[in-house]
C-alpha cells in the first residue's frame, strides 16, 4: 500500500469516526472486506479452519483480487503456488485445480492449509510453511537456533516469512474482532 494510500484511508476513518461508532466500524470493515464468503465459509468447515484466518492470509496474500500473480509464480486470491496445487491434486486424486478462478483458488488455498495444519502444531509454523515452504519449517524445527523442542519455532529466520506471519496474525485479530 502506497504512502497516499494509507494517508487517504486515516482520513476517510477518522471522518468516519467523527460521524460514529458504527461509522468507525463501517470503515474498518471496508478496509477488511469479507468478499467471497460463501465459497470460504464452506472450505473453511471443510478443512477445519476458522474463516477469520482464511480472511486474513487472502488480505495478505492479495488483498482480495483474483487476478494477482506474484513474481515467484503464486497464483489468485491465496497465491497458490502451481507446484502446490499439482501436489495437492496428486495426493487427492482430483486434476489440477484453475488457480485463476476465485473459488479454486479458495479451495486450493485451504486444502494446503488444513494439509500443514495435520503436519505442523501450531499456526505460526503453519503460516511460515505457507510462506516459505513445508521443507524449510522442518528444517527450522530440526535447528536448535531456531526451535527449543523440534516442535514449534522460537525464531523464524527469513525475514520476509517472520514479517508475513506477523502480518496475518494481526489481519487475522483485526477479523475476529470486526466480525466474529
Amino acid at each position: 500500500m502506497t504512502f497516499s494510500r494509507i494517508v487517504k484511508w486515516i482520513v476517510l476513518c477518522a471522518v468516519c469516526a467523527c460521524l460514529s461508532a458504527g461509522g468507525a466500524l463501517f470503515c474498518a470493515r471496508a478496509y477488511f472486506p469479507k468478499k467471497f464468503s460463501g465459497q470460504i465459509t464452506a472450505c473453511s468447515h471443510r478443512y477445519g479452519l476458522e474463516e477469520s484466518l482464511v480472511y486474513a492470509i487472502i488480505k495478505a496474500e492479495s488483498n482480495f483480487r483474483p487476478d494477482a500473480v506474484s513474481a515467484a509464480g503464486a497464483v489468485g486470491l491465496m497465491q497458490v503456488m502451481p507446484s502446490t496445487a499439482r501436489f495437492l491434486a496428486e495426493i487427492s486424486g482430483k486434476s489440477m485445480p484453475d488457480l485463476t478462478d476465485a473459488e479454486s483458488n479458495i479451495e486450493t488455498g485451504c486444502a494446503y492449509l488444513g494439509y500443514l495444519f495435520g503436519k505442523f502444531g501450531g499456526v505460526e509454523e503453519v503460516l511460515a510453511a505457507y510462506n516459505a515452504g513445508e521443507g524449510r519449517v522442518r528444517r527450522w524445527l530440526l535447528d536448535a537456533r531456531y526451535s527449543a523442542d523440534g516442535e514449534s519455532l522460537s525464531c523464524i529466520p527469513i525475514g520476509e516469512t517472520r514479517e508475513y506471519v506477523n502480518k496475518v496474525k494481526k489481519f487475522w485479530k483485526c477479523y475476529k474482532t470486526l466480525y466474529f
